[in-house]
């Protein structure tokens, strides 16, 4: 279908091929927060911005953001953006996408001279994914004052996250005042990350919440025994306790993702001691990455993994300590009016579209604690990501713009109603 959008796609493509080609030069896509990758890529980012006719400067989060003074001055902020950092090995499109979304937002405005009353920022979040100092999303955090103090001490090398912050333009000796009541709405664009839209051929998904994540550690506590000598129905086999556990854990999870909302559990990390071709496994240790659009459905689950672990363990001979909650994160529901304003945006520009939840975490979850937050999604290939296969078209990408560019025009003008007529309470 050819479509007359408002946005450039060429402008779209040149952007995120001059970002995907700042990368570690044997690893793509490879471009780590706190890096000078990232600091490169971040350098072209906002001269990008300044080029729109963008304000640009860093906050004490670490954050870069460009602004566009709206028209009538206090009326609040209008905030649409993603983050530029990558995991190692594969981040062309995951986060990129969405930054230069948002920037081609802002251009498409200028070419057209369309003012908003409201102002609208364009914001790079520092550090979404997992960063040096083993935690994520610290710029959107940091932002809406969410930042644990403690994790301004946490340390790579021979620099803590304090430093890390101030290297790339952050002040940490503010964050303590960082709070935005002036955010009226924030939007991001996003690749799906999944299969589900280029399956069913949908243009655009419209999260309806992000999931909540639980970290469960177990541990098996069984013998250390001589793997040729024991006879097998006089062992206490941590590992085949911790098997069935496993398998348990896999059934349970797939009862639960048949149903109206989305649910994932994985156990991705397991240590083995004494881990020896001769020795009966003693000790085991799993974690499960739980992830859950309904709460409800999270707290059945870890009830339902607290009696297989008893059950598992009464079955195999072993001790099993109480299923211990690592973290504990709630799922977090999209604003219903912008994921109304979303539909509405979508069919704008004839994009077909669904509502589903997202799985995985984003930079939105913290800013939906502080203001109505809402994001889509753009298919990507196969739902390949976090790899150096992922892979988005652009012409998917440039009309995910166009639905962000619908978005942000009715956004300002349904926000200047409701604060003219009395109704917008801010």
């Amino acid at each position: 279908m050819t479509r007359n959008l408002p946005v450039d796609a060429a402008r779209i493509a040149e952007d995120i091929d001059a970002l995907a080609a700042i990368t570690e030069p044997d690893r793509p896509w490879t471009r780590r927060a706190f890096s000078p990758l990232f600091l490169k890529g971040r350098a072209y980012i906002e001269e990008r911005m300044k080029s729109a006719g963008l304000e640009t400067h860093i906050d004490a989060g670490g954050n870069l953001i460009g602004r566009r003074a709206g028209s009538k001055p206090g009326l609040g902020t209008i905030m649409v953006g993603s983050h530029s950092d990558t995991v190692p090995d594969g981040g062309r499109f995951d986060g990129i996408a969405g930054v230069i979304s948002a920037l081609e937002v802002a251009r498409a405005l200028k070419d057209r001279g369309i003012e908003l009353d409201h102002d609208l920022e364009i914001v790079d979040f520092l550090a979404e994914e997992v960063s040096i100092f083993g935690v994520s999303c610290i710029g959107s955090r940091g932002m809406t004052g969410q930042l644990p103090d403690a994790w301004l001490s946490r340390v790579s090398g021979e620099r803590d996250l304090a430093h890390g912050i101030t290297e790339v333009g952050g002040d940490p000796l503010k964050l303590p005042e960082q709070r935005r009541p002036d955010l009226k709405g924030f939007l991001e664009l996003h690749i799906e990350q999944g299969p589900i839209l280029e399956a069913e051929s949908k243009d655009i998904g419209i999260v309806t919440a992000i999931a909540g994540i639980t970290r469960i550690e177990i541990t098996v506590e069984g013998r250390a025994d001589h793997a040729g000598t024991t006879p097998m129905d006089r062992r206490a086999d941590a590992l085949v306790a911790a098997s069935e556990l496993v398998l348990d854990i896999r059934s349970k999870a797939l009862a639960l993702s048949a149903g109206p909302t989305h649910f994932a559990a994985t156990v991705g990390e397991f240590r083995i001691e004494p881990n020896a071709a001769n020795v009966v496994p003693s000790r085991v240790v799993l974690l499960i990455d739980a992830r859950a659009e309904a709460r409800e459905e999270m707290e059945g689950f870890c009830s339902f993994v607290d009696t297989a672990a008893a059950r598992v363990a009464a079955v195999h001979g072993v001790a099993i300590r109480p299923p211990h909650r690592v973290s504990d994160n709630f799922p977090t529901p999209c604003d219903a009016g912008l994921i109304a304003t979303l539909e509405r945006a979508s069919d704008a520009v004839e994009a077909p579209h669904r509502r589903m939840a997202s799985g995985a975490g984003h930079d939105t979850a913290w800013v939906a604690r502080v203001a109505p937050a809402a994001m889509i999604f753009v298919p990507c290939r196969e739902g390949r990501s976090h790899s150096p296969d992922e892979w988005a078209e652009n012409d998917d990408i440039a009309l995910g713009a166009a639905v962000l560019f619908e978005a942000v025009r009715e956004m300002d003008k349904s926000l200047s109603k409701e604060t003219a007529d009395g109704t917008h309470t801010g």
